[in-house]
């Protein structure tokens, strides 16, 4: 039976790593991405931007006699316009673990790259910022609905935090919506599962599926649920995000499209030099340093905001 030898990083283009590679790193990241699971996909296309109609309303057909006129629809669709945007992420490795362990090194980015773009995504898509804060890449995200349910309103003996998350769904089916969905941070999952009636059973066990390591994962009352990190913008060990008190938006996820680049790129350097968040300047070949940045386009529109709705908390901390 045949050996393969192990990858090394002299096999490898710097230029572009392969797709063998680099495609498993885009079918993860939309797994991870919770607005990625309840959203629809489009067509991106890198160099160009790409018209993606968005349905505002269902085509109205109606009754006609032979020879009569034919009814023309009173449903509009709102052309929304994606524009392709990059995400990127350097990473330094050192260079004996490059030389070294190749193949293992690009089987930690084929498990780390997708998280760090799903939740980048996410972050832009909900909240309308970067990663540390600053204006980010889309012009709609869906944290610009006016919808908003403080979490906790409803009594225990009215239903309780299921109450409010109905409250949530009739906002939205009152703007003559429908409520298809829901994306959730992970400070939710304990309140949804100690979440009681007043004899003091559970009333949500159906809010999570054991063992996906997706975002995908489970119902909230009666539609799709997907859990993100980027809900609440306090995203694990950084030091530079916060918690906004966001705990899950939920709506018509018709009203929201993202697209996907054609390809990622991830290229490699044993000379080049970086900048370090505190403005130091390191240089790859003096330090025996790897350097591998890697990149991705994304896109995102969506129609009517108030096609949505905010579920707010306390944030944690205060």
């Amino acid at each position: 039976m045949a050996v393969t030898a192990p990858l090394k990083l002299s096999d490898v283009n710097a230029s572009l790593l392969p797709r063998t590679i680099t495609a498993p790193i885009f079918e993860k990241s939309v797994e991870a991405s919770a607005v990625m699971q309840l959203a629809r996909p489009a067509p991106l296309a890198i160099d160009a931007t790409t018209s993606i109609p968005i349905p505002m309303d269902v085509p109205t057909a109606d009754w006609v006699g032979s020879g009569q006129k034919k009814p023309l629809s009173s449903g509009g669709v709102d052309v929304k316009t994606m524009t392709a945007k990059k995400v990127a992420v350097l990473i330094p490795v050192a260079e004996e673990v490059a030389m070294t362990n190749a193949g293992g090194l690009f089987q930690q980015l084929q498990r780390d790259l997708p998280t760090a773009f799903a939740r980048a995504f996410d972050m832009a898509a909900i909240h309308g910022k970067t990663m540390r804060g600053a204006t980010g890449p889309f012009t709609d995200y869906l944290a610009m609905t006016s919808n908003a349910v403080a979490l906790g309103t409803a009594s225990q003996g009215t239903g309780g935090i299921w109450r409010d998350f109905v409250d949530g769904m009739a906002d939205v089916v009152d703007n003559d919506y429908d409520y298809t969905g829901t994306v959730a941070d992970h400070r939710l999952k304990p309140l949804l599962l100690t979440a009681t009636d007043t004899t003091g059973r559970p009333i949500l066990v159906d809010t999570q599926t054991p063992g996906t390591n997706m975002a995908a994962a489970g119902t909230l009352i009666g539609e799709p649920l997907a859990y993100s990190r980027s809900v609440s913008g306090k995203q694990r060990r950084q030091s530079a995000s916060s918690d906004t008190g966001l705990r899950a938006i939920g709506g018509d996820w018709s009203q929201a499209a993202y697209g996907v680049g054609m390809d990622i790129t991830v290229r490699l350097s044993k000379e080049a030099t970086y900048i370090d968040e505190e403005g130091g300047v390191h240089s790859a070949f003096q330090e025996n340093l790897v350097l591998i940045l890697a990149e991705a386009f994304y896109g995102y529109v969506q129609g009517d905001a108030d096609a949505f709705v905010k579920y707010t908390g306390t944030p944690s901390g205060s």
